[in-house]
Order: structure tokens, then sequence, then C-alpha cells
């Protein structure tokens, strides 16, 4: 959980989005994660835990259809709601200011993973063209060999592909939508790790 929703402020949030109308768990779900800009969505463990917790202290009640609950906020709770104002006005604002750091920070890490991507694309490039000279050069006595035209030409073509086809999709990822914090940290480590693994692999 976010750090702006700290010390029973996410309790207070949920009265306020249930106060706009009656919702059920994913719906306050995809809400936060809109507010958030898609950089923070809470899980159900954290959601529905906290509605009932609202329902036992009278501040929610719910409905059940087809399987699914859908919560409204009752008089008390908005009666908590009113005398929070004051808070909510101040959470308002931290999360207008988290909502900046974390953009600022996701802006960051999708630089850092377009470099690494490019990074990868260049060593890789670079080791293809190595190992293509490699099959051309022989040693100062001995007469230039051939070149290769069987299974390693076939893999080299292959692996220029998958090269493409990797770039590729990655950049694709990258610019179909915003990742959260963790996501993005996670991609850096394995474009470094199998840029690491490719460095040894090839030199």
């Amino acid at each position: 959980m976010t750090a702006v929703f700290s010390h029973g402020r996410l309790r207070l949030y949920l009265l306020k989005l249930l106060d706009d109308g009656p919702k059920h768990g994913y719906e306050l779900i995809r809400l936060l994660e809109d507010r958030f800009l898609g950089l923070y969505a809470p899980s159900a463990g954290t959601i529905y835990p906290r509605l009932q917790r609202l329902e036992a202290e009278g501040l929610v009640s719910h409905t059940a259809a087809g399987g699914r609950k859908t919560y409204d906020i009752t008089d008390a709770g908005r009666a908590e709601l009113h005398q929070r104002a004051g808070e909510l006005t101040e959470l308002e604002s931290d999360i207008a200011a988290s909502v900046a750091d974390l953009s600022s920070l996701a802006g960051e890490i999708r630089s850092e993973v377009r470099g690494s991507v490019r990074d990868l694309k260049r060593e890789l490039s670079e080791a293809t063209r190595q190992t293509r000279r490699t099959r051309w050069e022989a040693p100062a006595a001995s007469p230039r060999p051939t070149p290769a035209a069987g299974p390693q030409a076939v893999l080299l073509d292959e692996l220029d592909q998958r090269l493409a086809a990797f770039t590729a999709e990655v950049g694709r990822l990258v610019r179909a939508r915003q990742f959260s914090e963790t996501q993005l940290s996670t991609a850096i480590r394995l474009l470094d790790g199998a840029l690491d693994g490719l460095r040894r692999l090839l030199r």
C-alpha cells in the first residue's frame, strides 16, 4: 500500500469514493488505480478487509447480486466523512503530490528501460558482427576459409531475427501503457541480467 494511505487514510478515501455512489470492490480498485494514473493499484486483499471493517462499524452497507457485493455509504459513514473534511482535503493534496512524484520516477525508469534495451541491442549486434568476422578470418599462415553456409549461418540469421523481434516487442510493451514502479524496476533488472549473461557467453 502506498505511503500516502498510511495511518488509516485509505479507510477515509474509501468512504469518499462511496459517497459518490454505490460501488463494488473491483470498481473501487479501478478508481484508485485511475487516481494514481495506473502507477498504484491496491490489491483485493487490501480493499476487501477494509470494506468489511467499515461495514462492521456501521459506516457502509452492502447488497449482493449475481455473486457480487455492492457497497454503499451509510448515514454514519457520511457523518464521519463530514467530521474529517479537513483531513480529506489534506489527503487529496498528498495524493496529488504523490502522483506527481511517481510520474516523475516512472518517467526516469522508463528512460532507463529504453536505454537498457538499446544497450542490449547494441551488444548483441556487435557480438553478431564479431562472430561473422571470425568466420572469415584465419591465422596468417593459413588460407582464407570458405564462409560457413551451414548450421552456424542459419543460427546467426535466427539470432538477428530474434534480436529484432525482442527489441520491437519490448518497445511495444513500454509504449503500450503506464507501469508500476515495481514492474519497471523488475524489467530493468531482467534486462541487465540478460545483458550480463550474453556478455559472458559471447566474449
